[in-house]
């Protein structure tokens, strides 16, 4: 029997994993864990999209989340991205994270496969049924042409008690407004995408996992830490003075391109290196992105 888990609550990171000559750079990896640490996030989600967990060797996924384990040391909870489009996969990646220590585990729905709400389920429980620690489902129909309808959220959250947080992508406040109709306070919902954070915790999210908290750890958490706690209005104030760096900064050429871009032209990274098949930002691109960042105010969390 699974045990019942607090719900999640505040800014997550969803890390970048940083190369030098195409591979893991594990120096400035740990160096970057303490960075979002000091800058006061809540967790962090190693090896999702935004830490090319597609282009990373089994071994090398796995030893991301042990090296994000022993860096944290329990000091924030650290989300595991386990999620694949077979079944058998996720849960072998889930239950070795587990065996690594990881607190919880992000499970994207299978992409490509395009599995019914019946195969959804089954795909879902079946790694729920291979862990008893938390399970964060994670919608993103934009990148994986199907989304997790909410009959099967709810269906999930009835049958497993650590299966109760969603990381909602689809890109609309109507999705949380429908999700919190059929699952009320069962199922916390967290914002996949930092534009829509202040909306859907008005609508009852309860917080983001975080592709611009990689170079702005304080200023996002600031951010959703004023919408938690009901001043919309300090939280509105803050987000429109760099609004760009949920737009421009976030998704110019892609993510996670224009993260890793950002955080180098700010010094954060020694360099913006992708694997492929991502490749380098375009010169009027990066141009770009440059002019936006001198336009905003990041001197809380840039030096």
């Amino acid at each position: 029997m699974s045990k019942l888990v607090t719900p999640f609550e505040g800014t997550y990171t969803a890390l970048i994993t940083p190369f030098r000559d195409n591979l893991i750079d594990y120096t400035l990896f740990n160096d970057l864990i303490e960075r979002q640490i000091a800058g006061g996030i809540d967790g962090l989600v190693p090896v999702g999209t935004t830490g090319e967990s597609p282009t990373l060797s089994p071994k090398e996924h796995l030893e991301v989340i042990q090296a994000t384990v022993k860096k944290t040391a329990g000091r924030v909870p650290v989300i595991a991205g386990t999620g694949a489009n077979s079944t058998a996969e996720a849960v072998h990646l889930t239950q070795e994270a587990d065996r690594l220590g990881a607190d919880a585990f992000l499970l994207v729905a299978p992409y490509y496969n395009k599995p019914s709400a019946e195969g959804l389920y089954r795909h879902f429980a079946q790694v729920a049924e291979s862990t008893e620690k938390p399970i964060i489902l994670y919608s993103i129909p934009g990148r994986c042409g199907i989304e997790i309808p909410v009959s099967v959220i709810r269906r999930l959250a009835d049958a497993f008690p650590h299966v109760r947080t969603i990381k909602e992508a689809g890109g609309t406040v109507t999705r949380v407004q429908e999700i919190r109709a059929a699952c009320g306070d069962l199922v916390t919902i967290l914002s996949g995408d930092d534009g829509l954070t202040i909306p859907f915790i008005a609508c009852g999210a309860k917080g983001v996992i975080s592709v611009a908290s990689n170079l702005a750890p304080k200023y996002i958490s600031a951010v959703t830490r004023d919408a938690l706690n009901g001043d919309f209005e300090g939280a509105r104030t803050k987000m429109e003075k760099n609004y760009a760096l949920f737009t421009d900064l976030v998704f110019i050429e892609g993510n996670p391109s224009s993260i890793k871009n950002s955080m180098h032209y700010c010094g954060v990274i020694p360099n913006a290196d992708l694997r492929l098949p991502l490749s380098e930002m375009t010169t009027d691109n990066r141009a770009r992105l440059e002019t936006t960042i001198n336009q905003l105010d990041l001197s809380d969390d840039v030096a």
